[in-house]
């Protein structure tokens, strides 16, 4: 009998407007095991994705255009549906400016991944959420 896969029941959506980023994140998870991979190219089709869908977690960049990573959060952690609104988001970014970094805090970022992502960091963020996410 197969072993059962840790991420089983796990989908992941990626909120990145540079689709060469977009993919290599997808790949990443992937290699790691995450089949259930969702994305959009910016925080309002983000959005709408997350509604539809309930992901279990969502990367997203920091900085896109028309919805940035920041009023995507923001809009989310609004919801009235709460366990949308609690939803783990971790930030892509390359950006560690103070203002940022406030930002995350104050509206419950639940990680940070620097760009360029790598494939240990990434996992390493994805299960550290996950495993609060279930406990």
């Amino acid at each position: 009998m197969a072993e059962k896969s840790p991420y089983a029941g796990v989908t992941v959506l990626v909120i990145e407007d540079e689709s060469n980023t977009r993919l290599l994140i997808k790949r990443l998870l992937l290699q790691i095991g995450i089949i259930s991979v969702l994305e959009a190219g910016d925080g309002k089709a983000g959005l709408d994705e997350a509604m539809r869908t309930r992901p279990t977690v969502i990367l997203c960049d920091v900085h896109m255009e028309p919805v940035d990573g920041r009023q995507f959060l923001k809009t989310l952690r609004g919801l009235k549906v709460r366990d949308l609104a609690t939803t783990p988001v971790i930030f892509l970014t390359a950006d560690a400016q103070t203002d940022t970094v406030l930002f995350a805090k104050e509206h419950h970022v639940n990680g940070y991944l620097v760009k360029p992502v790598s494939l240990t960091a990434l996992k390493s963020r994805v299960d550290a959420v996950l495993k609060t996410a279930q406990g």
